[in-house]
């Protein structure tokens, strides 16, 4: 299988805070791939500096081999859709305007906005999210789950083979959680998106991806199908904590052999 990012000898700092090491690695192209590793590690860094909200010190980041520091944003938007952690909207605007917006790059100078192109990209992406029947609700009515599901219809309508979601189950409770993940493998498996996504939990992220990138003090520890790397020791090193690897349908599962204090 083909790589759709290729990241070479990486290096980024805040200031004198070196936060991306000499960060070396491939991500391929038609699987969920998820970045796990303790607060601090540089796994958002490495997130926003592939999707260029920051501009690396050094290193190169290929996209289909080509250098993404010389990407116009809006070629990079035709390729790559974003979902990120915080996320505001003005607060009357509907789900369906909101949406709307996934195919501003689509748009050049003097085009118009409502083809009958967008109005199909924009359908199916309501669709898709199970989100067509708030289409007229304002955004800002709506549940933490719910808006999280139009935002992710708003990076469908981008009309992308390539979506990034930063955490995306954070501050949803677990019934939420467990859609949006489902949703994840539905673009997936059935739409053909490679999804590249930030977790903080470890068994979402061992359940829900084809491989996970493990991360510490700015480097990759480890990379591959979460059965094959995620062990004890990998969490211990990682973490810092004492887990214990169990077996759950098939998948790594992660339990807790002593307190944390």
């Amino acid at each position: 299988m083909a790589d759709v990012f290729e990241i070479g000898n990486l290096e980024f700092a805040y200031g004198t805070n070196e936060v991306i090491k000499g960060l070396s690695v491939k991500i391929a192209e038609g699987k969920v791939t998820t970045l796990i590793g303790a607060n601090g590690c540089g796994k958002s860094t490495l997130f926003n500096l592939i999707t260029k909200n920051l501009k690396p010190k050094s290193g190169e980041i290929l996209l289909r081999n080509q250098n993404v520091s010389g990407m116009k944003l809006r070629d990079f938007a035709k390729q790559v859709a974003i979902v990120h952690q915080y996320n505001t909207a003005p607060e009357d605007i509907t789900v369906e305007k909101l949406v709307a917006y996934g195919r501003t790059p689509h748009h050049g100078f003097g085009m118009s906005a409502n083809t009958s192109e967008d109005e199909e990209k924009i359908q199916r992406a309501l669709e898709i999210t199970n989100t067509l029947k708030h289409k007229d609700k304002p955004v800002s009515r709506l549940s933490g789950g719910q808006r999280q599901r139009v935002w992710i219809a708003m990076a469908i309508a981008q009309d992308t083979k390539i979506l990034f979601l930063d955490e995306p189950t954070t501050y949803l409770d677990i019934r939420y959680q467990l859609q949006i993940l489902k949703l994840v493998r539905t673009l997936n498996e059935e739409h053909g998106m490679t999804i590249i996504m930030v977790l903080h939990d470890i068994n979402q992220s061992l359940y829900y991806s084809d491989e996970i990138i493990a991360m510490k003090n700015g480097k990759i520890c480890s990379q591959g199908e979460p059965k094959k790397i995620i062990t004890s020791e990998l969490i211990q090193e990682v973490y810092g904590i004492d887990l214990q690897i169990s077996d759950l349908h098939g998948k790594p599962f992660v339990l807790p052999v002593q307190s944390i204090s």
